[in-house]
């Protein structure tokens, strides 16, 4: 048996490349979604005037990165709510001793401050319902580091271990926890590199290419699946085994 049908799942960052990857694989499966964006409203507006419209129940602008923004975004969140997938990011790459105090501040309340408190929000629904999956898209930094991006590698870490703790305390009322890591993907996120370190990057991959949103999405689709019923607590690697 497959996905299970006829979810309501909230996506956060839905606009970004593996948000509407995400999106689109879930929306193929039967499922209906809570959109999320930031400042991007197209590929939202795309989804409600497309073959799958009505599987939009509504769609929220929100700017995770400061706090007044996500109280207002807080206070709209539905009580119906199924399953939850984080895929918003954003990276930082400089040298962590000239990084700005604000944009640190910013990175923390996007990637940890704001998902402690949508999912300490939708967690009760859960639990009364004992039933319910939350997925982050962390990292390959959170995992093994990287030099330049200190600030971003440490709160994909950050993520890596809520989902770690979060899946054993509510693992008894049957929901799940679980995350997915991507390696070089191939979004605007990576849009700093140049053709020259590109290729250096994928030739250290042993699969020797870029990984695709879809790719992360599927993996998403499958941990909010009844086929990954027995994982819980783990952070699924998409990365050409790069690590």
């Amino acid at each position: 048996m497959g996905v299970t049908m006829g979810k309501n799942i909230l996506i956060i960052g839905a606009s970004g490349e593996i948000g509407v990857s995400t999106a689109e694989v879930l929306l193929q499966k039967g499922h209906h979604l809570y959109l999320h964006y930031h400042s991007n409203p197209t590929p939202i507006n795309e989804f409600k005037q497309g073959k799958y419209g009505e599987q939009i129940k509504n769609s929220f602008q929100a700017d995770l990165r400061f706090s007044d923004s996500l109280q207002l975004f807080l206070e709209k969140l539905p009580t119906d709510i199924d399953q939850v997938v984080f895929a918003s990011g954003k990276a930082y790459f400089g040298l962590f001793q000239e990084m700005e105090d604000e944009i640190m501040d910013q990175l923390i309340h996007l990637h940890v401050t704001a998902p402690w408190k949508i999912t300490k929000a939708i967690l009760p629904q859960m639990i009364r319902r004992k039933s319910g999956h939350i997925v982050f898209i962390t990292s390959i930094w959170g995992e093994i580091g990287a030099s330049c991006e200190v600030a971003y590698s440490s709160v994909k870490g950050g993520q890596n271990a809520l989902v770690k703790a979060l899946a054993k305390e509510v693992a008894p009322s049957g929901i799940y926890v679980n995350a997915v890591s991507p390696g070089l993907i191939a979004t605007k996120m990576n849009n700093h590199l140049s053709e020259e370190d590109l290729r250096i990057i994928e030739e250290d991959i042993p699969m020797l290419r870029s990984g695709q949103s879809e790719e992360v999405a599927n993996v998403v689709s499958f941990l909010l699946s009844k086929q990954a019923s027995y994982i819980n607590g783990e952070i699924i690697k998409v990365n050409g085994a790069w690590s």
